[in-house]
């Protein structure tokens, strides 16, 4: 059972780091980068639990709330990767995907 609690820190410094964020900062950007990579998680997570299957794309509900639908696209990837097919080099790439979105939102 692959360890994914390097996934769930990262993501949810970043979700924090939304949540913390003032609104002109999400509105420059930091929104739209968050939303980019929960939507990335959740495809990932999708491919995972349901592979051949066309991934859904999941809804812009809004710069206040894209910190939570990081939190729940990592938290689904994280338990697909559990207990999933997943490899150490998968974590390790979505761990870097989220660390880069990070630094790209400058928050």
């Amino acid at each position: 059972m692959l360890d994914t609690t390097p996934l769930t820190a990262a993501v949810e410094r970043f979700a924090d780091r939304l949540r913390a964020a003032p609104q002109s900062r999400l509105q420059r950007g930091a929104a739209a980068e968050g939303l980019a990579l929960a939507r990335e998680l959740a495809r990932r997570a999708q491919l995972i639990e349901t592979p051949g299957a066309e991934p859904r794309i999941m809804p812009d509900a809004g710069i206040f709330a894209v910190a939570d639908q990081l939190s729940v696209a990592g938290s689904d990837l994280a338990e697909a990767m559990r207990t999933g097919t997943a490899s150490p080099e998968e974590l390790g790439e979505a761990v870097e995907c989220v660390e880069g979105a990070a630094r790209r939102a400058l928050l």
